[in-house]
């Protein structure tokens, strides 16, 4: 039977783990709320991006004289950049982003579909299931700098103006709240 002394060094080492655990609970929570703040003060700027870009390309202009990446044509391929985590554990966020992404490619009647997998979850999924990946890329910060995104930026715009896809959509998470995340996927050329 355990004496005093074990018993009372064991209940001092209970509370010490949750104080530890209280301290990096509120570390987690600080960390989620400037995340959660990024993603809220930057979606005004992407609006209005994609409100500039929309009225740009509405533009009526001389089809010779249209930029390369304005252009309209016959969609025969589509080319999708599949933004999704690294990890797991982070609900069906992975599922639903995966799932979208692959009922769109089914959806799309005879049009050939390839990928730019960003991050291994989504190379993962497109990997099980056969799709054609273009080029992957993993292993990305929680805050990818301008170095990062450039080679990706690089693979898609080389590949529309070269003529190899003819349509380009974005696949990826909107956040909502905490809890919401509702996947997206949007044309951007």
């Amino acid at each position: 039977m355990a004496n005093i002394r074990t018993i009372r060094r064991r209940i001092r080492s209970v509370e010490n783990t949750a104080k530890i655990t209280k301290a990096m609970e509120m570390v987690a929570g600080s960390k989620m709320r400037r995340a959660q703040e990024r993603v809220l003060a930057a979606r005004p700027y992407a609006e209005k991006m994609k409100e500039i870009m929309s009225h740009l390309a509405a533009q009526p202009s001389d089809p010779d004289t249209i930029h390369p990446l304005l252009q309209e044509r016959e969609t025969e391929r589509v080319e999708i950049v599949h933004i999704t985590p690294d990890k797991g554990l982070c609900g069906g966020l992975n599922t639903s982003i995966n799932r979208k992404a692959s009922s769109f490619m089914l959806d799309s009647d005879g049009v050939l579909a390839s990928v730019v997998a960003v991050g291994t979850k989504g190379r993962d999924f497109m990997t099980r299931f056969g799709r054609e990946l273009r080029a992957v890329f993993t292993d990305m910060t929680d805050r990818p700098s301008v170095n990062d995104i450039v080679p990706i930026a690089r693979i898609v715009i080389d590949d529309f103006t070269s003529g190899f896809g003819d349509k380009v959509c974005l696949s990826y998470t909107r956040f909502v709240t905490t809890t919401r995340q509702v996947p997206v996927i949007e044309q951007i050329l």
